[in-house]
């Protein structure tokens, strides 16, 4: 539907104001002169304006209007619907979203109806960031390149030069595009003599390629880092461009422009949007889970799963239960040492344990004005992580302040306040007379914040860095959990030698081993990244160094990052360190880290070593960096840094050195910690408007390897049925006019038997595909090699791959098998096998099936796969504890049924072995919250509750999902 309705007939058009000089409309609900407006929260405002323009008696309703206008009553309970702005796609889940929006062309056009009507109604930009891997980096010598991105064979540091043959098609390196340089090899960081080399010489320091072992310059890395990635997405690139040319309303930016999450707040965010000569509030979902981030412009957005975008893009608003709104005092004042990661971390903490899941959080008080807006970015992007829906600022004089810098024209930000203030959007901190009323507030006090980093294995255990030592050695001692590893008391000083380079180093437990400065909560955030540059560049002055073994690297968030690190003179410090820009996109943080040198991995596994990796990131499940990387710490990058260059976590920089000078004085992290005010010098000196001007000419030109992809201008696209990318999903497949009578279950059986904190990198992978897999299977039965099987996310445009890929995670819990791994047990037959095997049998049999599981199923970030593997593998339903709200909203809109135990009830209370057979009987006529009864073949019965929160789910779920409702309603 149109974001504008139409003026004449509209229920809302008395409301009808305008700005400059009647040129410029919009809809004041200021005017309703509704003494409940001015209590209402900011983010709940942004929601009335949007329910007021939209409404059109259908899918939005005056009575819409009146829920959210009375959302003190209301809140919690009344469905609403959510028109936003605009949708934004990442090319891991937007590639699926835009697979089936294209499968849909085809089944509309086998009913006769013109397939050009499947078109996204809703403008959605779709960024090209998450296909990039780590082939090249300071490291590059271990690094083999494998333009498949499967698991290529690691070259060791001491082979010659001649121990690899040339590349396949006689490519060359050094220089721009000119053959091997003849100087000796060396990474920056191998100081056999202990001595570092000079200031002046960091940006000759060479780089190693991996295809010839020769020296290539610098600024070759993040190149030959993107070739490899469009090398090995030929075919992905191929139909995002038929997209770009045969959907309308769709933008597509090419790899090498940024981070989804980063170009959304630098090129994409409007505050304020104008269309057909009417002014509205800018606001957004995106399929990424770092949407959040754009709370901190005051843009209202969160993100959804690829079908509910899906269904925003086809005209549909989101329905959502009205949100109870906490309200986050922010008092006191900043302590100088503290970073943005810190604040984030601790009000991550704090939020979680206040319990607020499914609630918007708003930010009021004097503190918020001491946040720059990147402080607040930073911040807002945190909130999946406490469960919230979002975490906004309205906008206010800091926002303002902070657009002067960008793409904003003095006249767009007149405008831009003219209106905000208008409709009562715009917040003055200082002033308590505005604020509104919150279903509950929260205070927090900034001046009680310390550094803190967090893990080993989750995001919300946090520990301040004065406790780090003990804390890992406490996790060492610990049983296995959530951050136990349990090793004997005899094994705990355990120290394993090897070679790198010819040089001898020691492993021991806590060993860093990976360190990652990359693109999530801090990028966005010139401050954190300033003081990482400026701690390492007192640090090299110093004589430090990193130890060459370890795995660094930098992946911005976009040009603009490395522009202002460039202009602030940091940049050559971290590559002398060895954190060198290896490209733009999510890479360590998604599981595309560059395998490990083979002596560490050695030495890792001769010793049982709890090696670490330490990331400035927001994900850090076990296993997740790398397979024999048990510990990963989440921080700021300052610290990622400082613990690299300590090279252990096991440290307390109160008492002991990060290292020694030349000379043998100590090095203490103080000495070289940055000042805050020395930081904000930088910053004011290094980002102002040059560099978002940098960043739109990177967009407008785009690059020379898009322009030259091909691809058919045909409307229905022409699969290609070799392809292993892109294939038609069988989502369609018997798509009837009229909608099916409910269907019971009948004696199924359960295929997995799940525990607590299931999360969806356990159901969906996003890393690389493991050479035993089912989907290599299904690769190499297409005469794939592995260095040609990509990752599961370059992939999620194949359903055969991502159907077996489901469940594939080797950390998966499975109780019939008592053991991490991707395997289950078929029931009639006593096999053990892979799931999407044992999956793949009880179709071909005519079983139903359904999933077991504890509490929190489905936690972690936004993933369509999650449902749609489950439905391919033939899940029914899924019985659990209680499930992320997203990704049970994920299982309805595939038709997947979230069933929830009564309170008090679980498996084990109920005495359930997971080996009986399921039976639910569905009545005629579900409703939202309805207890069903399951029978099993032992003769128990137990009652559940359905989790549908509306209507709309049971609609959504009766007509089979989201998908073919959609498509039902276009034939």
């Amino acid at each position: 539907m149109a974001h504008t309705s139409p003026v004449k007939e509209h229920p809302y058009s008395h409301l009808i104001d305008t700005l400059k000089d009647g040129q410029i409309k919009f809809f004041n609900p200021y005017k309703l002169n509704d003494p409940r407006y001015d209590k209402l929260p900011l983010s709940i405002r942004v929601l009335l304006e949007a329910a007021i323009r939209n409404c059109d008696g259908f899918y939005t309703k005056q009575e819409d209007v009146q829920n959210i206008l009375h959302w003190q009553q209301e809140q919690n309970k009344a469905e609403v619907p959510f028109s936003p702005a605009r949708v934004l796609l990442q090319d891991f889940t937007g590639i699926p979203a835009m697979v089936d929006l294209a499968a849909m062309r085809d089944a509309v056009a086998k009913h006769g109806v013109d397939p050009s009507l499947v078109n996204p109604k809703c403008p959605t930009d779709l960024i090209v960031d998450h296909s990039l891997q780590i082939d090249y980096s300071k490291c590059a010598i271990q690094n083999a390149p494998n333009p498949g991105g499967g698991e290529g064979p690691s070259q060791g540091p001491s082979r010659s030069v001649h121990s690899r043959p040339p590349s396949r098609g006689g490519a060359q390196c050094g220089g721009q595009r000119g053959s091997c340089s003849k100087v000796a090899c060396s990474d920056p960081r191998a100081s056999p003599g202990g001595s570092p080399a000079s200031v002046q010489q960091i940006e000759n320091t060479p780089l190693l390629c991996p295809f010839h072992l020769q020296p290539v310059s610098e600024v070759e890395t993040a190149l030959r880092n993107q070739e490899m990635e469009l090398i090995r997405n030929k075919e992905r690139l191929q139909f995002f461009k038929w997209c770009s040319k045969a959907f309308k309303n769709v933008n597509v930016v090419p790899p090498d422009v940024g981070a989804v999450h980063q170009l959304n707040l630098e090129y994409l965010s409007r505050v304020v949007q104008v269309s057909d000569g009417f002014i509205y509030p800018d606001s957004v979902v995106g399929t990424d889970s770092h949407t959040t981030m754009i709370n901190g412009l005051g843009i209202l957005g969160w993100g959804v799963g690829g079908i509910e975008s899906e269904a925003i893009m086809l005209g549909q608003p989101i329905s959502l239960t009205l949100p109870q709104v906490v309200g986050c005092k922010l008092v006191g004042s900043i302590n100088p040492l503290t970073t943005s990661i810190d604040i984030v971390l601790g009000i991550t903490k704090h939020l979680r344990q206040a319990g607020i899941a499914g609630k918007f959080v708003e930010f009021f008080g004097p503190g918020v004005s001491q946040l720059s807006v990147p402080d607040r970015t930073t911040i807002a992007n945190m909130c999946p992580e406490y469960n919230a829906t979002v975490s906004f600022f309205p906008v206010d004089q800091v926002t303002l302040k902070h657009f002067k810098k960008t793409n904003f024209t003095q006249e767009k930000l007149e405008l831009l306040e003219s209106y905000m203030k208008a409709v009562k959007l715009f917040r003055s901190y200082d002033d308590p007379s505005e604020d509104p009323q919150y279903s509950e507030v929260i205070e927090f006090n900034l001046s009680s914040m310390v550094p803190y980093v967090s893990g080993p294995k989750r995001p919300q255990d946090r520990v301040a860095v004065s406790s780090m030592k003990e804390d890992f050695q406490s996790c060492l001692d610990e049983k296995v959990g959530f951050k136990g590893f349990h090793i004997a008391k005899e094994k705990q000083e355990i120290r394993v030698p090897f070679l790198h380079s010819g040089q001898e180093y020691q492993l021991s437990h806590g060993s860093v081993v990976i360190a990652a400065v990359i693109s999530c909560t801090n990028n966005c955030n010139p401050s954190v990244m300033l003081t990482a540059g400026l701690l390492a560049r007192k640090a090299v002055e110093a004589g430090l160094l990193v130890k060459p073994y370890i795995r660094t690297s930098l992946a911005p968030g976009s040009g603009m990052v490395t522009h202002y690190l460039n202009a602030s003179g940091v940049l050559p410090y971290f590559n002398k360190l060895g954190f060198e820009v290896i490209g733009y996109g999510c890479a360590t943080c998604v599981g595309n880290t560059a395998p490990l040198p083979e002596a560490v991995v050695d030495a890792i596994k001769q010793g049982d070593l709890v090696a670490c990796g330490v990331l400035s990131g927001n994900r850090h499940f076990e296993g997740r960096l790398c397979d024999c990387v048990r510990a990963n710490y989440l921080a700021s990058p300052p610290l990622v840094v400082a613990y690299a260059i300590a090279g252990t976590v096991g440290v307390d920089f109160e008492k002991e050195p990060l290292g020694l000078t030349s000379d043998g004085k100590e090095v203490y992290l103080r000495d070289i910690w940055p000042s805050r005010e020395e930081v904000q010098q930088i910053e004011e000196d290094t980002v102002f408007s040059s560099i978002f001007k940098d960043l739109r000419g990177r967009m407008e030109k785009g690059n020379t390897f898009w322009k030259n992809v091909e691809c058919s201008d045909a409307l229905l696209f022409p699969w290609d049925h070799k392809s292993t990318y892109i294939r038609s999903p069988s989502f369609f497949s018997k798509l009837s006019k009229e909608v099916p009578p409910p269907q019971s279950i009948e004696s199924a059986h359960a295929l997995l038997f799940l525990g607590d904190k299931v999360t969806t990198d356990h159901i969906s992978p996003a890393g690389s595909i493991a050479r035993v897999s089912a989907a290599a299977k299904y690769l190499m039965s297409k005469r794939l090699t592995p260095r040609e099987f990509n990752s599961y996310g370059a992939r999620r445009g194949n359903d055969a791959v991502m159907t077996r890929g489901t469940f594939a995670s080797i950390k998966l819990q499975n109780r019939f098998i008592g053991k991490p791994g991707p395997k289950t047990l078929h029931i009639p037959s006593g096999q053990t096998l892979d799931v999407f095997e044992a999956a793949d049998r009880y179709q071909r049999d005519g079983i139903p099936l359904i999933i077991l599981a504890g509490k929190d199923y489905g936690s972690g970030n936004s993933r369509d796969w999650v449902a749609k593997g489950p439905y391919l593998l033939g899940v029914r339903a899924v019985i659990a504890e209680s499930f992320e709200k997203l990704h049970k909203n994920q299982l309805v809109g595939m038709g997947i049924m979230p069933l929830q135990f009564l309170s008090g009830q679980n498996a084990d209370s109920l005495e359930l072995s997971g080996k009986e057979r399921f039976s639910i009987t569905l009545p005629e006529s579900l409703s939202p919250g309805q207890e069903l009864t399951v029978k099993t073949s032992q003769g128990k019965s137990f009652s559940v509750t359905a989790l549908f929160d509306s209507d709309t789910d049971v609609i959504l779920f009766q007509q089979g999902g989201l998908l073919r409702y959609v498509a039902r309603t276009l034939l």
